[in-house]
């Protein structure tokens, strides 16, 4: 990485914007960044790290960037070109700026920050455009360095503070130092894996054995009070648990085997002993039963003969209903056909009751000839019921036309009545609209007069207002200018003093041995004394800024009243010499008659439209007028024709409607007439048929019952039986039927008779001689399956406990193994004899690396005398791995770094940062750095020792390779000849490039 170009603007004490060429300064290879405390040398050094990191190194970070210095509208920034990794790249970077607003009035606000990264195209010769991303640019940044901005402040700009105090401090605070440096979490993040692994496995090996104990307990629950042995008192992680448990499950199962096979053997005595009291109880049950069978046959054989006679009666009944079955078609045709006849004679006496008296003694055939002569007459009325019809018609045709004569002699009425008023209406609409039009062209005319009254009105008002801001500029003038020449004799009275005492002053700075910067003689045998009331440079000077500050003041007051000024002559241009009340009552009158106006003409357009709706009705009116008119004359020669036909019509229905009401009143009569003869002739032939079939089916009836062998044919009608009396005869007397048998049967069964004649059977002894031997069975199935599940139980939890046992094998050795890595790298083990934590002893080895490289420059800064050593020794009750000790030639003794002078501590940390830049230079991938900065620290070194260290540092420009130096010692400055001063001033510091 080699720095090119740096340009800074408003940052830090820069108040303006600088520039540093550091191609020109490395063309020495060692240059020079001096200039007085507070100047702002090491603000260059933030600058380059706020450039590539957007931050500045961790102990000044938190503070403002922004110089105090600079300008409200000058935006800091800060641009640096440098090459790495053969890339020409140059970042630019702005920090957040509260700036003023530009438009909104007074008041600040905040701009984002900004970042651009470019890089040069040589073929083309141009820079293009790489970035915008804070994020971005951030990264392509460190993968380019390989370096964080921790590492690139401390090997890059090489803190000498922070390596002394890395010379004196503890191993815990090389560790830290070092843990940044060389990123070394991954080491620490190791340990803590180790670790977690470690509780982790732990965890679960505790787990396993709780859970292998809980199967113990339920082991020890399942086997009851069985095995005398109790389980092992162990807890979870205990050695021994899993071999334990199972031991002792082993003795429960085998005890709960030998209780299964005593309960087995007992229920198989209880099982037979129920099969034998079984046995007699069913042949006890048996003789019961034949005997209550023999029993209730002989009661069921007396039922029967007392009601044999019942039986005998039932049979004599079924047999008469077998022969009056004969006779039940004839006595069914007989009731069907006499329903019939009274149904037909009811229908004949109803229709002959709506005849008139002069039908009654008719006959069928008379009714008949009857209901024909109505129907003849009937059919002649057709052409009466059409004229009938017409007549209404014509009424009603009549009746629209007297409407519609109404109606138009309406429309005449209205439309003669509005058009008579047309004259005065079309002049009152005309009037309206010239008014309107008028008040149009007034509020027109208005309009422009009051744009400018306005405009005068507001200047006037300005015009007082600034009357009043230009007596108070005028007055901050007067007191700006003598406020301005109080400090300006002030400032001219103490620079005289401090002339004639100027003497005094330069010979303050008089060395032996140093040239005299007026005269040259290097003895200064009696130089100028201070006398009372000497006046310094910083008094002579802060008069002076307050001579400007007064004086600037002084400007900047005139300027206001200058714009006053020109102000109010602009305002008073435009509103003249009228007063602002005049001008306001003015412009009121103008508004006032203008909304007048505008409101009178705002009704122009209605006054039209209302003009243009009366022309549209007048014509409207007026062809209504004319049409009402000509259907009018239309409708009386149509009301004459109309009058003529229903005159004729009526001549022709006087005759037809007779003394009926209407010829419909008379066609209803005889359609009635017709209908009611008609169904009354019907009637009368069907009550004939009916009262002859009737007489036929009597004698039918007769003749059946008589063959059947009753007397009378009601006797067979009383014989017959319906469905539901019949199936119950029958059901009686198979049930008689069936029970005479059944009763004959089982009196004449041999093993039924032979119970009865034995001693009544004992049932009740033999049911409890089988319950108790059923009882006896059941203990002892239930003593059996208990025996049964506590085996199975145990079986079933030894199972799956020495499952567990198998699972947790591998766990414990797991854990076994990750406990001895994870105390190992935690330094705990007995194994780790130095107690080295894993992150430490990486870090050793890397101390072990810097302390190698920082030697090949201490022995020559020292001639030789001290060299750099690592040491793993521990340091009381800490542990080791990060001790740093010097040896020295001239003793031959070793001893710690914290036991160095100031001046050896001086080269000895120098050394250290050297030797450090060069191993995270590898750490970071081999990023060549071909610009480095030393940050102060060369005034404790004598005159010797910084020859060797600036040797040192010479022969770093091997390989074109440029260091920095950071310090105000005036020695340096004969000593090195490419310098860069930082100046400090009231308006900030500058800087200045050159040869010293």
């Amino acid at each position: 990485m080699r720095l090119h170009r740096l340009h800074i603007t408003a940052f830090g004490p820069f108040g303006g914007s600088q520039e540093v060429d550091f191609d020109d300064l490395s063309a020495a290879g060692l240059f020079l960044l001096h200039g007085p405390t507070g100047a702002g040398k090491t603000s260059v050094l933030d600058a380059v790290c706020f450039a590539l990191y957007g931050s500045v190194p961790g102990a000044r970070q938190g503070g403002s960037l922004r110089s105090d210095h600079a300008l409200a509208t000058t935006r800091t920034e800060v641009t640096l070109e440098l090459t790495v990794a053969g890339r020409r790249l140059e970042l630019t970077r702005q920090p957040p700026w509260e700036r003023p607003k530009k438009k909104g009035g007074p008041g600040t606000t905040v701009d984002k920050a900004q970042s651009w990264l470019r890089e040069y195209d040589a073929p083309a010769g141009s820079w293009k455009d790489l970035s915008r991303s804070h994020q971005e640019i951030g990264e392509e940044i460190t993968q380019l360095l390989g370096m964080s901005r921790e590492q690139f402040c401390q090997v890059v700009l090489l803190p000498q503070g922070d390596f002394a105090r890395f010379l004196r401090a503890d191993a815990e605070a090389r560790g830290k130092l070092l843990g940044r440096l060389f990123d070394t979490r991954r080491f620490a993040a190791v340990e803590q894996r180790l670790a977690e692994l470690r509780r982790a496995a732990e965890t679960q090996v505790r787990a396993g054995d709780a859970e292998l104990l809980a199967d113990g307990h339920r082991m020890q629950q399942a086997a009851g009070d069985i095995v005398e042995l109790p389980l092992p008192d162990l807890s979870p992680g205990d050695p021994g648990l899993a071999e334990s448990v199972l031991e002792w499950a082993a003795i429960a199962r085998s005890t709960a085997r030998e209780r299964f096979t005593v309960a087995h053997c007992a229920q198989a005595a209880a099982e037979s002993a129920q099969a034998a009291a079984h046995h007699v109880l069913e042949d006890v049950r048996e003789v019961a039963r034949l005997q209550r069978r023999f029993a209730e046959a002989r009661e069921r054989a007396a039922r029967l003969e007392e009601r044999s006679g019942a039986h005998r009666e039932a049979q004599a009944r079924m047999e008469r209903a077998r022969k009056a079955e004969a006779v039940a078609p004839a006595l069914g045709l007989r009731d069907a056909t006499e329903t019939e006849h009274r149904r037909a004679a009811g229908t004949e006496a109803r229709a002959r009751a709506l005849l008139s008296e002069t039908f009654a003694d008719a006959g069928a055939t008379g009714l008949a000839a009857a209901a024909r002569k109505a129907a003849e007459e009937l059919g002649g009325l057709e052409s009466a019921r059409r004229a009938e019809h017409r007549i209404a018609e014509l009424a009603d045709e009549r009746d629209v036309l007297d409407r519609q004569e109404r109606a138009d002699e309406d429309v005449l009425h209205d439309a003669g009545t509005w058009l008579a008023e047309w004259d005065s209406t079309r002049t009152d609409l005309r009037t309206r609209i010239e008014a309107a039009q008028e008040a149009a062209t007034r509020a027109e005319q208005l309009t422009v007069q009051r744009e400018p009254a306005r405009a005068r009105l507001t200047a006037a008002r300005m015009r007082d207002q600034l009357a009043g801001d230009t007596d108070e500029a005028h007055a901050r003038v007067l007191a700006a200018r003598e406020h301005a020449t109080d400090a300006r004799a002030h400032w001219l009275d103490l620079k005289e003093q401090r002339l004639k005492g100027i003497a005094a002053e330069l010979a303050a700075g008089l060395v032996d041995g140093e040239a005299c910067a007026v005269c040259g003689a290097t003895e200064h045998p009696a130089p100028a004394r201070k006398v009372d009331g000497h006046v310094g440079q910083q008094a002579e000077e802060t008069a002076l800024a307050a001579y400007q500050r007064a004086d600037e003041q002084r400007t900047e007051e005139e300027r206001r009243l200058g714009v006053v000024r020109e102000a109010l002559a602009a305002a008073t241009a435009e509103a003249g010499d009228l007063p602002t009340g005049q001008l306001a009552e003015l412009a009121e009158e103008l508004e006032r008659r203008h909304a007048e106006a505008h409101g009178a003409a705002s009704g122009l357009h209605a006054a039209r439209e209302a003009l243009v709706q009366a022309e549209r009705e007048r014509e409207r009116r007026l062809a209504a007028q004319q049409e009402a008119a000509r259907r009018v004359a239309s409708r009386a020669s149509l009301r004459d024709a109309l009058d003529r036909e229903r005159s004729s019509l009526e001549g022709e229905l006087t005759q037809a409607r007779g003394s009926a009401g209407s010829v419909a009143a008379r066609a209803a009569q005889l359609e009635r007439q017709v209908a009611l003869l008609t169904e009354a002739a019907d009637a009368a032939r069907v009550a004939a048929d009916t009262a002859q079939r009737l007489k036929d089916a009597d004698a039918r009836l007769a003749d059946a019952a008589f063959r059947a062998g009753f007397d009378t044919p009601s006797a067979a009608a009383d014989a017959l039986l319906d469905d539901a009396a019949h199936r119950d005869l029958q059901h009686r007397l198979d049930a008689w039927q069936q029970e005479e048998a059944a009763v004959r049967a089982v009196l004449a069964e041999v093993e039924t008779t032979a119970a009865a004649g034995q001693p009544p059977a004992d049932l009740q002894a033999a049911e409890q001689a089988a319950s108790a031997a059923g009882r006896r069975v059941r203990e002892a199935g239930s003593a059996r399956d208990a025996a049964r599940r506590r085996c199975t139980e145990l079986d079933r939890l030894t199972h799956r406990a020495g499952g567990a046992v198998r699972r947790l094998g591998p766990l414990r050795e797991e854990y076994d193994r990750v406990a001895r890595l994870a105390t190992l790298a935690a330094g705990t083990s007995a194994d780790n004899e130095r107690k080295m934590r894993l992150e430490s002893y990486v870090l050793a080895a890397r101390l072990e690396q810097v302390a190698a490289a920082a030697t090949t420059r201490l022995a020559r800064m020292s001639s030789g005398r001290y060299t750099l050593v690592h040491s793993a020794d521990r340091a009381g009750r800490g542990r080791s791995g990060l001790g740093l000790h010097v040896v020295d030639a001239w003793t031959g003794r070793e001893r710690d770094t914290a036991t160095l002078s100031g001046g050896e501590t001086f080269f000895a940390s120098l050394a250290l940062a050297l030797g450090l830049a060069d191993v995270v230079t590898d750490e970071a991938g081999g990023v060549r750095l071909d610009t480095l900065f030393i940050d102060e620290g060369f005034g404790s070194l004598d005159d010797q020792t910084l020859d060797e260290v600036l040797d040192v540092l010479d022969s770093l420009r091997e390989r074109d390779r440029s260091v920095g130096i950071v310090s105000h010692v005036a020695d340096l400055r004969r000593r090195i000849h490419a310098q860069l001063e930082v100046v400090k001033g009231r308006s900030g510091s500058v800087v200045r490039q050159g040869g010293g």
